[in-house]
């Protein structure tokens, strides 16, 4: 693999002095040359003038976050990355590469968890190139790589975990948010390192069951939600009437024997667990009529 060499080039603003004085030293030769009638002198100043234009090419600008890329013929001899006008060989080919920071918005995908049921996935990459010999050379299109291999990534990511969990041990797309993103970071930088790019921050953007499927789901969730409530209500219901029982045999307020003990359980329970208010009948005759 080509990995960067760091390559220290000229101050532009030395060249930008150097360059116009020699130019003016050369045009007096010319001009001393027509004057002795030397035509070897003129001959001289004038190839002196054709590589001084010449050199005027190497002249190049690099900006803050910015790398240029610099070839010789398709061989590599650098990255220069030192801010401001820079001078080098003017043969060199400079391919300016951003070191900005970047954000990749990754379109919503179709894909199957590992419960097979189709959702929608999309995630946001953070990323920034940090070699710019790999990101030029040992990929066709390095921005191009990026979201491919990010799509790439988040596909097996959502194949691997189901969208959501039946138990607190399984890790699932919707409940370990936190634990999902380090894994797709992790997934993407191992595709990424190959071109140099350097993976910040990867999150899930947007997370939802299939459009064919999401009523059935919603059905399914608000089903869970209610069995979830009962469960608390028949919890705390059971512990009232135990309470109660309790109470009643502690301070000796009265004494019921097994079916009047299972007449009072069924009514408070039907109290307690009911989705209305109950209706209360008033018992005008004995205790047991």
């Amino acid at each position: 693999m080509i990995k960067e060499i760091q390559r220290n080039c000229a101050s532009g603003y030395l060249a930008l002095v150097v360059l116009p004085a020699l130019f003016i030293a050369n045009g007096w030769m010319f001009y001393e040359g027509v004057k002795a009638e030397s035509v070897y002198l003129i001959v001289f100043a004038v190839l002196i003038a054709i590589v001084l234009l010449v050199c005027f090419m190497g002249f190049f600008m690099v900006h803050p976050n910015q790398a240029r890329v610099l070839t010789l013929f398709g061989t590599y001899v650098g990255s220069a990355r030192d801010t401001g006008l820079r001078w080098a060989n003017p043969f060199y080919a400079k391919k300016a590469i951003s070191l900005r920071v970047r954000n990749f918005d990754c379109d919503p995908l179709k894909v199957n968890d590992s419960s097979g049921n189709p959702i929608e996935i999309a995630a946001v990459v953070v990323w920034k190139v940090v070699d710019s010999a790999e990101a030029t050379f040992e990929v066709d299109d390095y921005i191009s790589f990026v979201e491919i291999q990010t799509e790439a990534a988040l596909r097996n990511l959502a194949t691997s975990y189901p969208y959501e969990s039946h138990n607190d041990d399984q890790i699932a797309l919707r409940s370990n948010q936190q634990q999902i993103a380090e894994q797709l970071k992790t997934e993407v930088q191992d595709r990424l390192e190959k071109a140099g790019v350097d993976v910040i921050e990867a999150r899930i953007s947007h997370l939802a069951y299939a459009q064919e499927i999401a009523s059935v789901m919603l059905k399914r969730q608000q089903a869970q939600a209610i069995v979830a409530a009962r469960r608390t209500i028949v919890d705390g219901a059971v512990g009232m009437v135990k309470m109660a029982l309790d109470e009643l045999r502690d301070q000796d307020v009265i004494e019921l024997d097994d079916e009047r003990k299972t007449a009072m359980v069924s009514n408070l329970l039907v109290v307690l667990c009911a989705q209305e208010n109950a209706q209360p009948v008033l018992n005008t005759g004995s205790l047991y009529n």
